[in-house]
């Protein structure tokens, strides 16, 4: 299936002085950062310093919008009215997409994190804010969406420009939703294990779900997690496999819209 794949991680997760992650090692191994808004993690300072690591690789940037949450890290889910909701979103989008303007750069993608990512796997109220939100602001930004999903679903509906994602390191169900990280084998963690799943995702576009299925997948943009335990070796051992299968890595925002043509 796919011979050209982008590697995105979420970036800028440190407040104040507190840091979390492993940006610097982690950012000259994948192709595309979703950077924390401050709302989940991140703070202004933190988000200007992973705008510019990123410039400095050669790595796109994106928003990654999520519940103001920052004691529960955005994985708490929570009942937003939809317009708080809406303009929580826009904030965070452009608050990133202005410190990108201040490097001389443009805002890449856009992803919602955590409990909100979740949510609209299911939640269509928190899906359509999310694509109503993108397209206020960023509408020739596409979203990072997991497939099949209904904020795939709504995003398509609607013209929005989308992405397709799926995970490195987290284990699906038959309906290719998110085991939940409380399940054991939820988030895998042996790096050759997840080289080998990636690499079957986005060339024979399959996976096999936690169920012991498999099901069809298609990945245009591949997540990996910068605090899961070992990330460092799961990223190199992912970048490593697919070049080795010939699969070409490169940043979504220099190919994927020529690819949709």
């Amino acid at each position: 299936m796919a011979r050209r794949v982008d590697i995105n991680c979420d970036m800028g997760e440190s407040f104040g002085v507190y840091t979390l992650g492993h940006d610097a090692e982690v950012i000259r191994w994948i192709t595309s950062a979703n950077v924390a808004c401050g709302f989940h993690a991140g703070d202004p300072t933190v988000m200007d310093r992973t705008v510019r690591l990123a410039r400095e690789h050669g790595v796109g940037i994106g928003a990654h919008m999520g519940f103001p949450d920052l004691r529960g890290f955005g994985r708490r889910p929570m009942h937003v009215d939809t317009e708080d909701l809406i303009n929580d979103i826009v904030y965070q989008i452009g608050a990133l997409a202005a410190f990108c303007r201040r490097h001389g750069l443009s805002l890449q993608h856009t992803k919602s994190h955590g409990s909100m990512n979740n949510m609209a796997d299911h939640d269509r109220r928190v899906a359509e804010a999310i694509v109503e939100a993108g397209l206020a602001v960023a509408p020739d930004v596409p979203a990072l969406v997991k497939p099949g999903t209904p904020l795939h679903e709504i995003a398509e509906a609607r013209g929005a420009p989308f992405v397709l994602e799926v995970y490195a390191d987290r284990a699906y169900h038959r309906d290719l939703s998110l085991v939940s990280r409380k399940v054991p084998g939820a988030v895998i963690s042996d790096p050759e294990e997840i080289a080998d799943r990636v690499a079957r995702m986005v060339i024979d576009g399959k996976v096999t779900t936690i169920e012991g299925d498999d099901v069809d997948i298609q990945a245009e943009s591949i997540c990996v997690h910068g605090d899961t335990k070992g990330a460092l070796d799961i990223v190199k051992a992912v970048r490593t496999r697919l070049e080795q299968e010939g699969v070409e890595v490169a940043p979504l925002g220099t190919w994927w819209r020529a690819a949709r043509r």
